[in-house]
């Protein structure tokens, strides 16, 4: 059967713009700057590996739309609005096609005008070899035009704006490197350099492919996403006839009918038949699992082996597909310690780069008189320090460990929280739904009569906390009986009879307030206002990879504690079966939060897991957070990360792997600075051509990327095997 809580749930009043002009840091800088300066942009962030940016507006209308994309437009970076589960996959096809045409019309006029270069080295003299240098220009000129436009586009755009970007200098070395050829040609020189600005071009070109394709290769995991979107369902009429409809018109409450082979275009519940589903986007796990009526099923699961027919619970914009695709597009747009170094680095570094360019021409025209040679000195400056490499430094790492992350089934909301990650010292543990799972009725009252019963079930079937379904999982479920039921985080639930008398299900003190009398004992306190209390013995499964998962924290160096709000009893049971860790028992939402702070005023980074309601004020307090997908829609809003297999080696996996992303990103920032520690000065002092300088760029950029990518080969970190006598359950 499948569990019924893993649907993630989705912010409203979210847009996400594709800006394909996005290029660095700089562009990134100007984008969220204007933005925020709109009034209805609650929030901005840009995304420069897919190129998108992502608004929170308070308020979703065209007009609100129509400022944000004028506003864009204006400071060079025309956008238009997607689906958040597009991809934009035809239009990053015809970026590859467009790079590839450009590079191969750049590679043939470098072929022929090297032929014609030849022919002028090998003695052609007077009329015959000013010949060749036109032929040279006549080829060269469109050439250039044509395959250098991206630079050229890019370049206009942002000096349009009255800003800079990194295709300014790339872009200005060209228009320099032509230029000096056609003067040199109209005075009839000697040597000109048009077989060097077509293979400049050629090389330069090369390097942008490369690094789109890398960039692709980074964003892999959105394009294993973008597969699994359906496009149209067959909706199911009143009269039992069918009608095709697209995904996007699909809303809450319309019965579709999904046949065998097919995915579920929403997020359903089947209302008949059954089948066995490939649910490996949410579990990992290949086998195929049984659903029936009743089961809630997520977007994107594969329908293996016979139709059903199924509600839609959200729109496709809100689905589990859509969440996971949001937050996996946003895990480079964290503001966390590294990116606001590149990001301050972005705004001075154009600026510098013209100015040492243009300090080395007059540097050198001073030392030599030759004005064509100093010009080709600060051209190549300009061109080898291009800040590719610094822009890159960071965002793609943090894109391949999104997606390194969510093959082990860990969803990253922000790129961010995988800094604050590799930075936790220790880490505390809710008990209940998140140490222990499941659990079931060990004793029920037999003092309870049916109407109460009654009551209770209904209570039960109105929370999600692990221990009232639990209760409601051996009760029929009836409702009607109660009205405004409402949750109390870090007591229980109630809810009022027609009569005005208040029921209550949870901790006992909080139950006893309405109750005539106080039972002592364990487990869940139920009670009618004014009647006796009874109490609920339950037992708990003890997650199977919790001991191993702890253990695997304790060897990376983190401190782990139990922060619940269980009675003592209960939670030193659970403590000692997962090797007497630390734990703190009876704590309110508040109190939780409270013990977070005092370990943050110790000097400590505490990561915080947890899944109930009460949990969420601590999981939105702690310095980062994590949250299972069977938890409470409010605990996964407020954590950082979710995870949606039933395994708490999720926990040890990412940290092991945050760890290693914030190795990268060091490693990143330093191989960025030292290429521009050793390139520039060689560059200055006269030892690079344009053409080489072109060359070792583009492989700043491709080193960057290609020492990311690394981490999908990183195996993440796993717990020792358990035993079956460690796998045994802990019924508590």
């Amino acid at each position: 059967m499948i569990a019924s809580s893993t649907i993630i749930p989705t912010r409203s009043k979210t847009v996400t713009l594709s800006v394909p002009t996005i290029r660095c840091g700089a562009c990134i800088a100007t984008i969220e700057r204007n933005l925020a300066e709109l009034a209805d942009v609650q929030s901005a962030r840009a995304n420069l590996t897919l190129r998108r940016v992502q608004l929170q507006l308070a308020e979703r209308s065209d007009t609100v739309l129509e400022t944000v994309l004028k506003r864009l437009a204006e400071v060079g970076h025309p956008a238009t609005a997607i689906d958040a589960t597009e991809l934009e996959n035809e239009q990053r096809d015809e970026a590859d096609t467009a790079l590839l045409r450009a590079v191969a019309v750049a590679g043939f006029g470098a072929m022929n005008v090297m032929l014609l270069s030849v022919s002028v080295w090998a003695g052609a003299e007077g009329a015959m070899r000013h010949g060749f240098h036109w032929i040279s220009a006549l080829i060269t000129v469109p050439v250039v035009a044509y395959s250098g436009r991206f630079f050229f586009a890019s370049a206009w755009s942002a000096l349009r704006s009255a800003r800079m970007n990194m295709d300014v200098p790339i872009a200005l070395a060209l228009i320099l490197a032509l230029a000096l050829s056609l003067v040199e040609t109209l005075r009839g020189a000697e040597h000109v350099f048009f077989d060097a600005v077509v293979t400049l071009t050629f090389f330069l070109l090369i390097g942008r492919y490369l690094d789109h394709r890398m960039r692709g290769k980074a964003r892999n995991a959105l394009t294993v996403l973008s597969k699994l979107v359906v496009k149209d369902a067959l909706r199911v009429l009143p009269d039992g006839q069918t009608l095709v409809v697209a995904a996007a018109e699909i809303t809450p409450g319309m019965v579709l009918r999904i046949p065998a082979g097919e995915r579920m275009p929403v997020d359903v519940r089947i209302l008949s038949g059954a089948t066995d589903l490939d649910r490996s986007i949410v579990s990992g796990e290949a086998d195929a699992v049984a659903a029936t009526a009743g089961d809630e099923i997520e977007a994107g699961a594969l329908n293996l082996t016979g139709p059903v027919e199924a509600v839609a619970l959200r729109p496709v914009q809100e689905s589990f597909i859509a969440d996971m695709t949001r937050m996996l597009g946003s895990a480079e747009t964290g503001r966390g310690r590294h990116v606001r170094i590149a990001d301050r680095i972005a705004r001075v570094y154009a600026p510098m780069i013209h100015l040492v360019a243009g300090a080395t021409f007059l540097g050198w025209y001073l030392a030599t008189g030759d004005w064509l040679t100093s010009a080709f000195v600060a051209i190549s400056v300009l061109i080898i320090t291009c800040p590719c490499a610094m822009s890159l430094a960071v965002p793609v790492a943090h894109v391949v460990a999104a997606g390194r992350l969510m093959r082990d089934g860990i969803m990253m909301k922000d790129g961010s929280a995988l800094e604050r990650l590799a930075q936790i010292d220790c880490a505390t543990f809710d008990k209940t739904g998140t140490l222990t799972q499941g659990g079931e009725v060990r004793q029920m009252p037999e003092t309870l009569a049916e109407g109460p019963m009654s009551v209770l079930a209904e209570l039960a079937g109105s929370s999600r906390h692990p221990a009232a379904l639990a209760i409601a999982k051996g009760l029929p479920q009836r409702f009607g009986h109660l009205h405004s039921v409402t949750e109390v985080p870090g007591h229980g639930i109630e809810g009022g009879l027609p009569d005005g008398r208040r029921a209550r299900l949870g901790r006992a003190s909080w139950v006893g307030d309405v109750t005539a009398d106080r039972v002592e004992g364990s487990g869940p306190a139920f009670g009618l206002e004014g009647a006796p209390m009874s109490r609920i013995a339950l037992s708990e499964t003890l997650r199977s990879d919790a001991r191993s998962a702890l253990s695997e924290l304790t060897h990376l160096g983190i401190a782990t504690e139990i922060l619940s709000g269980d009675d003592e009893e209960r939670v030193a049971l659970v403590a000692d079966r997962l090797g007497g860790i630390d734990y703190r028992h009876g704590l309110t939402p508040a109190q939780k939060v409270a013990r977070l702070e005092t370990l943050e005023a110790e000097g400590h980074r505490v990561l915080m897991v947890g899944d109930g309601l009460n949990d969420t004020p601590a999981l939105a307090a702690a310095y980062v957070s994590m949250s299972p997908a069977s938890a409470t829609d409010a605990g996964r809003a407020a954590a950082d990360f979710v995870f949606l297999r039933d395994s708490l080696a999720a926990v040890p996996n990412a940290l092991g792997l945050a760890r290693r992303t914030a190795r990268i990103v060091r490693q990143n920032f330093g191989l960025a600075v030292l290429y521009n520690a050793v390139a520039i000065p060689i560059a200055i002092a006269g030892h690079v051509t344009p053409l080489m300088a072109a060359i070792a760029m583009s492989l700043s950029s491709i080193l960057v990327v290609a020492n990311s990518l690394r981490l999908n080969g990183t195996p993440l970190p796993r717990p020792r095997l358990l035993t079956w006598r460690d796998s045994e359950k802990a019924q508590v």
